[in-house]
């Protein structure tokens, strides 16, 4: 299908670099922007406000979304609402909209809930929407970020779209989920959308991390893959961290009979894919040759459908985004019934500066101006 969108252009800016855009961008005068983000228990859920604040001042406004699921820890509650006060004495142009992610019945309706909010805002005046995924779960985030940027496709109105994310997997670890008991649909990359998919061979694409056999085994009987090639961290923060996961994988799912390498999911060593942890446009990438190297294979007999799950950590998950947006790619996830941090201290203990910054401009004017 030839080069993708971001293949050979793609504005994108790490740590030192992303601070000196949003300085130098977001200081002219004629940038209102709209910051999207999650007002949550997480402590990165206000950083990025504050900075675009300390810019753009009454340019900016924030549409910051309260993700609530059933009988939350009263110190998750405690701490959304510190985050909340620091937001609001960041920008006087903010907006709150409570996002129940789970309907009585417990279906997730998460996803609908955001779109539902997204059509109440007046774009008219604005000129750059950022998308913070620094505190948004997976369901909200995606969702947001397929609607804002069909919006901004779909119009005149030239809007720029970027995703900014503070990523920190040790603080990441730190939050443990409890995972709802079925696989669901990202809002916007539903499997029911493909035209024709139910007579293509299914290749199923999971971004892993450590200890989510569990949500793997549960996706995995959701969608009923003919293949499946995992995708690991490498290279990543520790070596031997892409090794560690492709033996839990293993493990999990060894059959009963046969040798070391005998699983029920026909899994073999060279069906894992390694994917930069660090860089989005590795993974993005990735996928997209995938993809076009399996259609040619499988045009006579059908063709073939790729499903995502972005599992691991955010900015790989950033790249996955890129990839389903362009090539409508579906995307399977397990909701999060509820979180719980263990150590509250080690969490506070996990300095800002040590998170690691990624800005990308999803898109607007650097790709229209484009010679």
């Amino acid at each position: 299908m030839g080069a993708g969108r971001w293949q050979e252009r793609c504005v994108i800016h790490y740590d030192q670099e992303v601070e000196e855009f949003f300085d130098d961008y977001f200081a002219q005068p004629c940038r209102r922007c709209l910051v999207i983000g999650g007002a949550g228990f997480d402590p990165r859920s206000a950083s990025i406000v504050r900075k675009l604040s300390e810019i753009m001042d009454g340019r900016l406004t924030a549409f910051m979304f309260r993700e609530e699921r059933p009988d939350p820890h009263a110190e998750l509650v405690r701490r959304a609402e510190d985050n909340l006060r620091q937001i609001e004495s960041y920008c006087q142009n903010l907006v709150v909209r409570e996002i129940q992610i789970f309907a009585p019945d417990n279906a997730v309706v998460g996803g609908h809930r955001t779109v539902e909010a997204l059509n109440e805002i007046d774009y008219s005046d604005i000129t750059d929407i950022v998308i913070d995924l620094s505190a948004l779960s997976l369901g909200i985030g995606f969702t947001a970020a397929c609607y804002i940027y069909q919006r901004a496709e779909s119009t005149e109105s030239r809007l720029n779209v970027h995703l900014s994310l503070l990523s920190n997997p040790a603080l990441d670890q730190g939050i443990k989920t409890e995972p709802n008991d079925v696989a669901s649909e990202v809002r916007g990359f539903d499997i029911g959308g493909l035209i024709g998919g139910e007579d293509k061979a299914v290749l199923w694409l999971p971004v892993l991390t450590a200890s989510k056999q569990h949500v793997l085994h549960t996706i995995h009987k959701y969608i009923a893959p003919d293949d499946t090639c995992p995708i690991l961290p490498f290279p990543s923060r520790d070596p031997k961290m892409g090794d560690e996961i492709a033996y839990q994988v293993f493990k999990s799912v060894q059959s009963d009979f046969g040798g070391p390498l005998e699983n029920d999911w026909a899994l073999e060593p060279q069906n894992f894919l390694y994917s930069d942890e660090r860089l989005p446009l590795d993974i993005y990438r990735s996928i997209l040759r995938i993809a076009d190297d399996r259609e040619e294979v499988f045009e006579a007999f059908g063709g073939s459908k790729i499903i995502l799950s972005p599992l691991g950590s955010k900015i790989p998950a950033i790249g996955a985004l890129m990839a389903a947006l362009e090539r409508q790619f579906p995307v399977v996830y397990v909701e999060a019934l509820s979180y719980t941090v263990d150590d509250w201290a080690a969490l506070d203990s996990l300095k800002e500066t040590e998170s690691k910054m990624t800005h990308v401009w999803l898109a607007g004017d650097a790709y229209h101006n484009a010679v």
